[in-house]
């Protein structure tokens, strides 16, 4: 795989949005398909490209996206302020359209300046599982992974391999 290179959010959004029609297509392809295969290229991809790929380059997901946020997260994150959950709740958080705690801002407010992660020990489960591309059944979030090529250079770049090997 190429070396994956920081790009921004609105870089990958208009590189994404040049490909739209080839991009829509494939992942319609996939869906219809179910390559038996798709997590093994999925996951070998994944690993060969954080092998050349520092996150703390980038933090695109930490500043333009608010992960879906558990209560089991929130009270890991209340124990690690030493806080009542509620507390957290008041300062941090609150329920979107889909009935899910997001956080109030964006970029997320454990981010610092240097794009480390002041309670990376206790970040919630959607970071630490982020960018989703070495998960089992990726079948299951092609729309989510989609999304994803917009905000990680890592998912664009994996899409973007996965598409080339379709067509050798």
């Amino acid at each position: 795989m190429q070396n994956t290179e920081y790009k921004t959010p609105e870089e990958l959004k208009v590189l994404v949005k040049q490909n739209k029609k080839e991009i829509d297509a494939f992942f319609s392809m996939l869906r219809k398909k179910k390559p038996k295969n798709l997590d093994s290229f999925f996951h070998s991809l994944h690993h060969e490209a954080f092998e050349n790929f520092s996150c703390l380059n980038c933090a695109n997901c930490c500043s333009s996206l608010s992960p879906i946020i558990t209560e089991n997260d929130i009270d890991r994150l209340a124990k690690h302020f030493k806080r009542k959950p509620a507390q957290m709740i008041d300062e941090y958080f609150h329920i979107d359209e889909d009935g899910d705690y997001v956080f109030n801002e964006s970029p997320c407010p454990f981010l610092m300046p240097d794009n480390y992660c002041m309670v990376y020990e206790n970040r919630p489960k959607a970071c630490r599982e982020y960018p989703h591309t070495d998960r089992r059944k990726m079948i299951q979030i092609l729309n989510l992974t989609k999304k994803n090529c917009e905000v990680c250079p890592i998912v664009h770049n994996i899409t973007r391999e996965i598409m080339s090997k379709r067509h050798t």
